[in-house]
């Protein structure tokens, strides 16, 4: 399964080493979402982390900062539902309903399909799919490889997104959870648990 990691909404000190980290553990993919940010402060942080890894990051805001870092590809949300005119390269998404996931999915590198439990960081988002309808939607191939679970997927409930056909998962709370961002310096539990989350999805 693929293991893709969203960002902490702000930013906070360490975050480049943290992040650098990561990657350094076998992250796959991270998705750079900073809701509202200044394009400066992604930059910076972009530039703080060895070039080898910005082919593995996606950006959620500031589109530019793709080519300018040679970033992955952009993502497109209800944030930010439209590519810039003049875009070509990979497009990921966020996808809400099954329905308009096989159309999603052709226009794709990969959806991440929410919210497949209750999120741990937005405790207003809860699951929106009733566990029979996805697997009606895996038994059909709507759910797929290029389908990622993302809200509220933690080390226990993994085993049971891998069985319902999905790709990969895509991270935020069960891992930054284990981070003070404000107060902590030290981020060995971090790093300890997402040695856990790449062994259950490797």
């Amino acid at each position: 399964m693929r293991l893709i990691l969203l960002t902490c909404p702000e930013f906070f000190v360490e975050e480049d080493k943290i992040l650098t980290s990561l990657f350094e553990e076998g992250l796959d993919i991270l998705h750079l979402r900073k809701p509202d940010s200044e394009p400066v402060y992604c930059e910076r942080l972009l530039s703080l982390m060895p070039e080898k890894y910005h082919r593995r990051i996606v950006v959620h805001d500031h589109f530019y900062l793709r080519d300018e870092f040679g970033l992955l590809g952009i993502h497109l949300s209800k944030r930010h539902p439209q590519a810039p005119p003049s875009y070509s390269g990979p497009i990921t998404r966020t996808c809400y309903d099954l329905q308009s996931l096989p159309q999603q999915k052709s226009q794709s590198e990969y959806v991440l399909l929410r919210n497949i439990f209750d999120s741990i960081s937005e405790s207003e988002n809860k699951a929106s799919f009733a566990y029979d309808k996805l697997r009606n939607a895996a038994q059909q191939g709507i759910i797929d490889r290029n389908v990622m679970a993302e809200g509220g997927v933690t080390l226990d409930n993994i085993e049971e997104v891998r069985k319902l056909g999905f790709g990969g998962v895509a991270i935020r709370g069960d891992l930054w959870n284990h981070f003070d961002v404000h107060s902590q310096r030290d981020y060995k539990d971090l790093i300890a648990h997402f040695r856990r989350l790449r062994k259950v999805t490797g």
